[in-house]
């Protein structure tokens, strides 16, 4: 009772150990580094919501002009042209048919590549041959453009002799072959997290490593492989100096891969680098066409989170 009310009576007198003075300061250096963590995430998530506004606002000055209807509807892409035209199917179209060869190439080979640098390469083989092929990743995509153009395209043409000089199929290839990597890093690295017991299983039971890495490992890593799609379908729609130079620029309505075409990417870079006013109506066709881009790739991505999570529930 006597050091209660001592403790009542002087509470001024009460001293923190050194001890416990330290570890108030350490508490509040790790709150002032967890601010400072919190804020860089926020900063992300404001340049998103920013991109979204800036986008959202510029297309409004854009469909004030040209109807939703047209815009959808149309078969014409010619906004800077006397005659005005503003559908965007055209553009679409080119991007999903580049994107769609670009993905025939990659998804198949960028999966393989993943099988053999998780199951059956050695860790010398994997040392050597993972950073080679992530090296294309540094190659700048001007390069993989003049590649189409200068070197694929002629031997395409040597198959099919009436073959345009610009085409989505060069363009698509090389595009594939740029995103390998994307699939094979992200795959490999789903399938050497699975569980070494799983294999072990397999074998107990009989099973040959060819036959565990398809009916064993991959099925167990199909959420990461899964992961890895949908960064390579977001990075080939997102792809603009391939198709640009190799694909041409004229926005035509066709899904035909052997002919020259334009995608949204293409088309913002084209009108960007002109000299237009800024409120004009070629200057908001930019960010309409750009909306139509950020949906189109939310799209793929919304799809390939509700397809990863069922076959992480699955298996």
């Amino acid at each position: 009772m006597s050091v209660a009310n001592n403790v009542r009576k002087n509470p001024t007198d009460i001293k923190v150990s050194p001890r416990l003075a330290k570890n108030l300061k350490r508490h509040f250096k790790e709150r002032v580094i967890e601010f400072i963590l919190m804020m860089a995430a926020l900063s992300a998530v404001f340049t998103t919501f920013a991109i979204v506004a800036i986008l959202l606002y510029e297309s409004f000055g854009f469909f004030e002009t040209v109807s939703l209807v047209e815009f959808f509807t149309g078969t014409q892409w010619t906004p800077l042209f006397e005659d005005a035209h503003y559908g965007i199917m055209p553009l679409v179209a080119g991007t999903l048919t580049t994107s769609f060869v670009a993905l025939a190439v990659a998804i198949p080979i960028g999966t393989i590549a993943a099988i053999y640098l998780s199951e059956f390469a050695s860790h010398k083989a994997r040392e050597i041959v993972k950073p080679i092929l992530e090296l294309l990743v540094g190659v700048p995509t001007i390069v993989f453009g003049y590649f189409a153009l200068l070197l694929v395209t002629p031997l395409l043409q040597k198959i099919y002799p009436d073959l345009p000089s610009f085409n989505m199929l060069s363009a698509g290839i090389v595009m594939g072959v740029m995103i390998i990597p994307y699939i094979a890093s992200v795959a490999e690295d789903a399938m050497r997290a699975v569980p070494m017991s799983m294999r072990e299983g397999s074998y107990a039971m009989g099973a040959t490593r060819f036959q565990t890495a398809l009916k064993v490992v991959t099925p167990a890593a199909i959420s990461g492989i899964v992961a890895a799609y949908i960064l390579a379908i977001s990075r080939a729609v997102g792809e603009t100096m391939v198709v640009a130079v190799a694909a041409g620029q004229q926005p035509n309505l066709t899904f035909d891969p052997t002919e020259g075409a334009a995608t949204i990417t293409a088309f913002i870079v084209q009108v960007a680098l002109g000299d237009l006013p800024h409120a004009s109506i070629g200057y908001q066709s930019i960010f309409a066409a750009g909306l139509v881009l950020f949906v189109l790739t939310l799209t793929f991505n919304i799809l390939g989170h509700i397809v990863r999570k069922k076959y992480r529930e699955q298996y």
